[in-house]
């Protein structure tokens, strides 16, 4: 996640040059892809990117959200979401709450791998130093939050 607003990949297969002396570091920008995030761009930025300032990419290595095998998963601080980047396209996984969602990490569970999409899940939490602050105010508590996809809106 870069301060831009961009999800960067590096493909080091895309190298022309992989070694030697003109390896400095600064040898391969064809390496690089930067996808921009869901949202708007600051004010008068004409540069592609976002306003958006992801704090945390975990990448779904065994697929346990059901999106793919390593999907990397960006919290979407401004977007109210998790951002996943799946086939060079961000899917927005918005919670439908009243309050923000503002998570700063999260991890995939696979209870039984066998029944499919019940028995796996993206486990977050919502929560901030200072819970008070949000719009519920004083007793407010963090919460936990599971995210399951299932593989078409009937299956059960």
């Amino acid at each position: 996640s870069l301060a831009s607003g961009h999800l960067a990949s590096f493909d080091r297969s895309k190298c022309k040059v992989l070694n030697g002396p003109t390896a400095t570091g600064n040898h391969c920008p064809e390496g690089w892809t930067l996808y921009p995030f869901p949202g708007p761009q600051f004010k008068n930025v004409s540069d592609a990117g976002s306003a958006e300032s992801s704090y945390y990419v975990w990448v779904d290595q065994h697929n346990a959200l059901g999106l793919g095998k390593d999907v990397p998963i960006a919290t979407g601080n401004l977007n109210s979401a998790l951002l996943a980047l799946v086939h060079g396209k961000f899917v927005v996984l918005r919670v439908p709450y009243v309050n923000d969602y503002f998570t700063k990490g999260m991890d995939g569970r696979i209870d039984d791998p066998n029944v499919g999409w019940k028995g796996r899940a993206l486990w977050t939490t919502y929560a901030t130093r200072a819970m008070f602050h949000l719009e519920t105010g004083k007793g407010t508590f963090p919460k936990v939050v599971r995210f399951q996809l299932r593989p078409n809106p009937l299956a059960n």
